[in-house]
């Protein structure tokens, strides 16, 4: 499973890197990084709870 952003979406609100500082971050624009290339199966709940929070609904799941 990955992780996949929308920059046109994103107003940085910052919800990710709160819910899960390891596999978000925020660029010098304010705008959501991804971390990781693949999620590993413990940092799945959290991922789907950023996903869930953002307020801009710009991440999202992807199964692989």
């Amino acid at each position: 499973m990955r992780v996949e952003k929308n920059h046109d979406r994103c107003i940085g609100a910052g919800q990710c890197v709160r819910t899960e500082p390891k596999i978000f971050d925020q660029d010098d624009d304010g705008l959501v990084r991804v971390l990781v290339d693949r999620l590993q199966r413990a940092d799945e709940a959290a991922a789907r709870k950023a996903v869930f929070i953002c307020p801009s609904k710009a991440l999202s799941l992807v199964e692989e």
